[in-house]
């Protein structure tokens, strides 16, 4: 179906462009959501006479986003999850989720669709999630995924929880082991308490 963009469209065009993309992506998203005009020469007049009242609405809803975009811009929110001890998490993580980790944190001009999620968060870690503020603004924010606030703090700080988590397992015993205590010390104490017993009785 060939269509007229009424905004920019990531991979598509920019606005008054005529483009054709497949008719369930135009009937389904572009045409509803208001995006794009069906290209015939009733909508490319409608288009021309309102073209520069278009491209002025677009100017200032860009504008807006840019002003509010440092609010957004880097921004890390935190998702405390369960996991399993591979880290892979019971669920995941969805766009509803961040929305309202972000509402939580104060940020009320980011919707479910500004945010581009390529594939779930399923694992625990950070990610890097793209905002789309504006079809010509966009700003990353930081989603970090953990079992409990302390474990978030030390994922911001740049600690790898999973790899640590795995030495300690690799580690057993031995990380509990005093490397300065005197060879046979922690074995004569319980045999004194022994002989001791053995006098006494």
């Amino acid at each position: 179906m060939e269509i007229i963009l009424l905004e920019r469209i990531e991979k598509l065009g920019a606005i008054g462009d005529i483009v054709t993309v497949k008719d369930g992506y135009a009937r389904n998203f572009l045409l509803p959501n208001k995006k794009a005009l069906r290209s015939n020469n009733a909508n490319k007049k409608v288009f021309e006479a309102n073209r520069a009242k278009i491209e002025a609405d677009n100017d200032a809803r860009r504008e807006a986003a840019k002003a509010s975009s440092s609010d957004v811009d880097g921004k890390q929110v935190v998702l405390i999850r369960q996991s399993s001890n591979a880290g892979a998490l019971y669920g995941s993580v969805s766009v509803r989720d961040i929305i309202e980790a972000l509402q939580a944190d104060g940020v009320t001009n980011v919707t479910k669709a500004m945010i581009v999620l390529e594939r779930p968060i399923k694992t625990l870690g950070l990610f890097d999630v793209k905002v789309s503020l504006h079809p010509e603004v966009a700003v990353n924010i930081q989603v970090n995924v953990a079992r409990s606030p302390e474990e978030a703090e030390l994922q911001k700080d740049g600690v790898d929880v999973m790899a640590s988590m795995f030495e300690k397992d690799e580690a057993g015993f031995t990380e509990a082991y005093d490397p300065n205590a005197e060879p046979g010390e922690i074995a004569s104490e319980p045999t004194d308490d022994v002989e001791e017993t053995q006098e006494e009785a």
